[in-house]
């Protein structure tokens, strides 16, 4: 059920690690490539939609145009008409084999590198064993920046097989922080229904008539519901917004069909936190120069403080993301989608009351700020909840890199963490894998629980002034944004 979008460019200097060779699939949106004869183009997406798919050896760049094959047949197009391309890159590393489908949105490919190697920021990375080799497959509670902010995070391991009975993980550091792990279980689920997926909460639903958007539209009447009626390879995200004179969100409406007596609507979305969104947690916390480790100390220790950013959060929709239905009376928000991500885009459930719409058609409202959030698709199931069968699996090993015993720090939540302070520290778990009754479907959830810290370069003066509007002037953060952005792409340029 997972997305994990294969977006951008320039990972290799993210995951110089393991072993044997590994393929990963990558994706720019940017029709700008540097050093285009290094890559091989596997596919596109067009600005109208259309994903393309090429034979080896890939397309080629020449003066403006990109060359293929496709069914045996030539085939050129001119860059301006590329939403995003798909790069595959083959690495050698040292130790098991890796595979990694990742997702991004921003910039040309050297650029890009950089902003994913250097500033990237979401935590720890978790792979699981596929039976021959460990995937990408998670990317947990993204922006708990400092331990007043820790939190649960509920994963679905899409690639996570038995392996002699066992499931095995490993986790992993790679950006620069210190990543404090609390938890680590995992929550099987067996059931009869063609899906099963979680809200933020770790609530479970299960699916069974999920129901594609009708219409989706933005506020200038542009049709999206190409992009977004379905999980595909067509990512809707607009860049941050650079021109102060515009505004800095953009209004999605969607519309559903509803059966006319339904009171309870999950509406199901894929997406997340974008790359950039990820990158910004880095520059404004920047912001605060050398008074950030004071700040930190507030968030942690002070309730009120921590209520006060909470309260930021739902208004500025930055990390999260108000859920509107359309009432007799006007917009209600009846929901809030959490961020997380980048790089691994999940299905989360919205729990929506729509006991006061009327009629056959159920209008959802969502206004993101640009820059800030990837959506793959949405869709509304109005299906009653059927039993499902649940065990938690704790782990029974945990060893780090240099062998050490951690399962006393991920065992239960507590004082004591698994922490991880360097690029490159990773362990690997182990999970007895239950039986599975006979004739039934089996999704696995990673429930984990910890934070983070940044490492930053945090000997400045704060910049008060600026940090004073953005907590009191709505969308600042969303204008800077689009700043840092502009700033962004014209160093790349050079």
């Amino acid at each position: 059920m997972k997305r994990i979008i294969a977006v951008i460019a320039g990972l290799t200097l993210l995951f110089p690690i393991f072993g044997c060779h590994t393929t990963k699939v990558l994706h720019t949106p940017t029709p700008s490539i540097q050093n285009p004869e290094a890559e091989r183009i596997v596919g596109i997406t067009t600005k109208a939609g259309e994903e393309i798919s090429f034979q080896p050896p890939g397309g080629v760049i020449r003066e403006g145009k990109l060359d293929a094959r496709v069914k045996n047949q030539p085939y050129n197009i001119s860059l301006d008409q590329i939403d995003r391309f798909w790069i595959e890159r083959r690495e050698l590393s040292t130790s098991r084999t890796v595979g990694l489908v990742a997702g991004i949105v921003l910039g040309t490919i050297a650029a890009a590198a950089i902003i994913i190697a250097a500033t990237k920021e979401s935590c720890p990375f978790i792979y699981s064993w596929n039976g021959k080799e460990y995937v990408f497959d998670s990317e947990p509670y993204g922006g708990a920046v400092t331990r007043g902010l820790e939190r649960d995070d509920y994963s679905e391991l899409e690639h996570l097989v038995p392996d002699k009975g066992m499931y095995r993980l490993m986790i992993k550091n790679e950006v620069e922080e210190t990543q404090f792990t609390n938890l680590m279980e995992l929550i099987v689920t067996d059931h009869s229904a063609g899906r099963v997926a979680m809200d933020s909460a770790g609530n479970l639903y299960t699916l069974e008539s999920l129901q594609a958007p009708e219409a989706v539209v933005d506020e200038n009447g542009r049709d999206l519901l190409l992009w977004l009626k379905e999980t595909d390879k067509r990512i809707w995200e607009l860049e941050s917004e650079k021109n102060s004179d515009r505004g800095f969100r953009q209004e999605i409406r969607l519309a559903f069909p509803k059966p006319p007596e339904a009171v309870k609507a999950k509406l199901v979305v894929n997406g997340g936190t974008s790359l950039w969104g990820s990158y910004m947690i880095k520059e404004l916390l920047q912001l605060r120069g050398s008074d950030v480790y004071s700040w930190y100390s507030s968030i942690d220790n002070n309730p009120a403080d921590r209520s006060a950013l909470q309260a930021w959060n739902e208004r500025e929709e930055l990390f999260m993301l108000k859920i509107e239905v359309e009432e007799p009376g006007g917009w209600v928000q009846r929901g809030l989608l959490l961020g997380g991500g980048p790089f691994v885009l999940e299905y989360r459930v919205v729990d929506l009351d729509v006991s006061h719409v009327k009629g056959d058609r159920l209008n959802i409202r969502i206004r993101p700020p640009k820059g800030f959030w990837a959506f793959n698709s949405f869709a509304a199931d109005y299906s009653p909840n059927q039993a499902v069968t649940m065990q938690t699996l704790h782990p029974i090993k945990c060893r780090d890199s240099e062998a050490r015993d951690r399962l006393p720090q991920i065992a239960r939540i507590d004082d004591s963490y698994y922490d991880m302070p360097n690029l490159g520290d990773h362990g690997y778990l182990s999970f007895k894998a239950p039986a599975r009754e006979s004739g039934l479907n089996r999704t696995i959830f990673l429930h984990t629980r910890g934070y983070y810290q940044i490492h930053l370069n945090s000997s400045g003066k704060a910049d008060s002034s600026l940090l004073t509007r953005i907590m009191a002037i709505p969308d600042t953060a969303a204008r800077l944004s689009g700043l840092r952005y502009a700033e962004w792409q014209q160093q790349a340029r050079r």
